[in-house]
């Protein structure tokens, strides 16, 4: 006798129905083709035999690669889904679909195609072969939601490795719209960067990129925060990363927790989460900014924050001034394909900022505009284009 097949019961969907399920049913992205196969001769140069020549002529030059195949404007957006949004460490397959909408945002915002890629992997040695073993296929490589301080090996390593751009977004992309944002403030409130003192909470991937930014765009007082209290060369708690920035950082040999650290800022910037006390931000400086941007829940309400300061961001899209990284993503991307950069130096994401800042005139920069929305099409261009330039100043354009 033979056994039957027994079909497995189709579970019911409990959330059909719902809008935002029903927009992700399927996924966001797909696969679509550049051109038409609509006969015997298409087929032949779009496959075999036509296809062999065009395999022959990279196999003897490697850089015709860029011309004839899709790397000249394809983003690998990889991940090991340790530390997504604010869900944590929830697995590769629960984080596709952020990754999805990353490579949505990529197309939507810069025209570039992107490949969302989750790997179930978490030891750095791995994901870094890993990453490096497939790179051939892409013009680029975009490290997302990879918990620190694994996030930073894996980049370093990579940049040394690869010889195509490789950008931590976490890090840098928030880096680049966060000190867009403040060039801005700083003329709304009419102070000097390299005057002001910064207050960082937050020592993870996107607090140690936004201090290595604003250092080097010339603030001199910065101090960063993590869960334990100021970061300082005496603490003997800090991983290799919080060390190298304790010493680069706290000039004023500030000691204490986040509370002791605000007397008297002009910038608090949040990227770590948590509520900071009324009282506390009420210390900063007169015409003191803060950025807020933990998500959901900004690490000071604006509704407090405007009793104490001047100028308030976050990270959310209903309030004023959000900080949003779609501002700096697909432009730097794009731009770097438009040089043919082989990596994104520091002098490019210093560029995207000076871009972003620029778009806002004069005329109509005030408090609660200091920033360009996502949404606003001069974005992608104006920051390509810096980019752009930057690479060739930088050397690092190539033919």
């Amino acid at each position: 006798m033979v056994a039957q097949a027994v079909e497995s019961p189709v579970p019911s969907d409990q959330y059909a129905g719902d809008a935002v399920f029903e927009l992700h049913r399927g996924g966001k992205i797909e696969v679509t083709s550049s051109i038409h196969v609509n006969d015997a001769d298409d087929l032949s140069k779009a496959y075999t035999p036509g296809v062999a020549r065009v395999c022959t002529a990279i196999a003897d030059d490697p850089s015709l690669a860029r011309r004839y195949t899709w790397t000249s404007n394809v983003v690998a957006v990889v991940t090991d889904g340790t530390a997504v949004l604010g869900l944590g460490d929830i697995g590769p397959s629960a984080s596709l679909p952020v990754m999805e909408g990353k490579a949505l945002l990529f197309k939507e915002f810069g025209g570039v195609d992107s490949v969302p890629i989750a790997l179930d992997c978490t030891d750095v040695d791995e994901f870094v072969e890993t990453v490096a073993r497939m790179a051939p296929s892409f013009g680029g490589i975009n490290l997302e939601d990879i918990s620190a301080p694994r996030c930073f090996e894996i980049e370093r390593r990579l940049k040394e490795r690869l010889d195509i751009p490789v950008f931590h977004d976490d890090q840098h992309g928030t880096a680049v719209v966060v000190l867009a944002a403040l060039r801005n403030a700083l003329r709304v409130t009419g102070k000097s960067i390299s005057e002001i003192r910064v207050v960082i909470s937050g020592a993870g991937a996107a607090g140690v990129a936004c201090a290595r930014i604003l250092l080097q765009a010339g603030v001199g007082d910065l101090a960063v925060v993590d869960s334990k209290g100021v970061l300082h060369e005496d603490r003997a708690d800090l991983n290799p990363v919080k060390l190298s920035l304790a010493r680069d950082t706290n000039t004023g040999g500030i000691s204490g927790r986040l509370v002791d650290a605000l007397a008297g800022a002009d910038l608090f910037l949040g990227v770590s989460g948590g509520t900071v006390p009324e009282e506390a931000v009420a210390q900063m400086a007169d015409d003191a900014m803060i950025f807020a941007l933990a998500n959901p829940n900004p690490e000071v309400h604006p509704d407090i924050a405007h009793r104490h300061a001047a100028v308030v961001a976050t990270g959310r899209s209903d309030f004023p001034n959000q900080i949003n990284n779609v501002l700096a993503f697909p432009g730097i991307f794009r731009g770097a394909f438009d040089a043919n950069a082989s990596r994104i130096t520091e002098g490019m994401k210093l560029a995207a900022a000076d871009a972003l800042a620029n778009l806002i005139a004069e005329s109509d920069l005030r408090p609660d505009y200091i920033i360009p929305s996502p949404f606003d099409e001069r974005v992608a261009p104006a920051v390509s284009a810096a980019v752009a330039s930057a690479a060739q100043a930088d050397g690092v354009a190539r033919a």
